[in-house]
């Protein structure tokens, strides 16, 4: 179990994201050592300016490891790990891709072109160029120098894109979070209230018997007869003596079970994400204390006459099941979060441009470099 719990402490963000990660930064390294032993001929000038990019590289590979490893922010260990370790991973691809050799670009365009396609809008002027340099180009006619700029510019404009992604999609989880928590907060708090002082605001109802001499005060736990002639300030004491200091926590507790049942029915119209934040978890969550709050609410709104009707409840089985339908209603309210969450994770990939001209095939690694 130490062992495991170790293990687990050392994880930075979601496993399978953390290992995806540290999968590429492997294969990055590997086509820098390439180049590293690809680059010692030529001009000392150019093999200068050529170790120089693949040593910053490195460094930015060594800082997308660090962000992921244990020894980074040991007791701070959050999913915005693997967002950093993805910057240093694109800064190190985009090196990687400035270093190249004009015939050593073509084997990056296909993957070049899949990014810009999934963080750039079809009619964005940088991916529009660089899906027409992918048509002009081939092994024959490499990208020349200014159409390698402007790769590396689309790129930059890409990578950014996908930061501000993750970050709209962070900001929007914690937001969630610290009103799923003040929620909660809020939610035992009115429960400790009302067990200290049962018989302040009681969940209670009063209903008019029309053909019995006495009446009968009803709270969620206990009940009561009220004889005839019972004035109102001796039917409010008695009202106020009936309620048990476990009214609210139980009302609480059956509109939890009822936004739990109505999270689950939402689960499936909610789409999954490939972020390391956990969007659809905690939706669900924000829904139990909001199913909770609003079924004490519900039940305090029939007790004030809010609702035509429906204040002659004469049983607590009645009052239960009103805060069932109560706390299942909170959806009428989270149904908001829940559409500004699939807004956001729709949000993402803009979708393939229009259909032109095929792209130049994916040519080999090991082009002859005298082509």
């Amino acid at each position: 179990m130490d062992k495991w719990r170790r293990c687990r402490a050392s994880e930075s963000g979601p496993w399978e994201h953390r290992e995806g990660i540290q999968a590429r930064i492997s294969e990055l390294r590997a086509l820098l050592n390439d180049r590293e032993e690809a680059h010692r001929e030529g001009a000392p000038a150019e093999r200068r300016r050529k170790a120089e990019l693949l040593k910053k590289a490195e460094e930015e590979l060594e800082k997308a490891e660090k962000a992921i490893s244990p020894e980074h922010s040991p007791q701070y260990k959050r999913a915005a790990h693997v967002i950093v370790g993805r910057i240093h991973i694109d800064a190190a691809h985009n090196i990687l891709l400035r270093s190249s050799e004009k015939f050593e670009v073509l084997p990056l365009l296909p993957g070049v072109l899949a990014f810009l396609r999934e963080h750039l809008l079809p009619d964005d002027p940088r991916r529009m160029e660089a899906e027409k340099i992918a048509r002009e180009t081939s092994e024959k006619v490499p990208p020349s120098e200014v159409q390698r700029e402007i790769l590396l510019e689309a790129m930059g404009v890409a990578r950014q894109a996908r930061i501000d992604e993750a970050m709209r999609v962070r900001s929007f989880v914690y937001i969630v979070w610290w009103l799923m928590l003040g929620l909660t907060g809020l939610a035992i708090l009115v429960a400790i209230l009302g067990f200290i002082n049962p018989g302040a605001v009681p969940l209670c109802f009063t209903p008019e018997e029309p053909n019995a001499a006495d009446r009968v005060a009803v709270c969620p736990i206990d009940m009561t007869f009220i004889k005839e002639g019972t004035g109102p300030a001796a039917t409010r004491a008695l009202v106020a003596h009936t309620a048990r200091g476990a009214d609210f926590l139980i009302i609480e507790l059956v509109g939890l079970v009822a936004a739990c049942i109505a999270a689950a029915a939402a689960l499936r119209r909610m789409r999954g994400t490939s972020t390391p934040f956990a969007v659809p978890l905690t939706l669900a969550l924000l829904k139990l204390p909001t199913g909770a709050l609003t079924a004490v609410l519900g039940i305090l709104l029939m007790r004030g006459g809010f609702v035509p009707g429906l204040t002659n409840l004469d049983s607590s089985a009645q009052i239960i099941a009103w805060a069932v339908i109560f706390g299942y209603a909170q959806q009428v309210f989270t149904h908001f979060v829940d559409t500004q969450a699939q807004s956001l994770l729709a949000a993402g990939p803009p979708g393939p441009a229009t259909p032109t001209a095929p792209t130049s095939p994916v040519v080999s690694a090991t082009v002859d470099r005298d082509a």
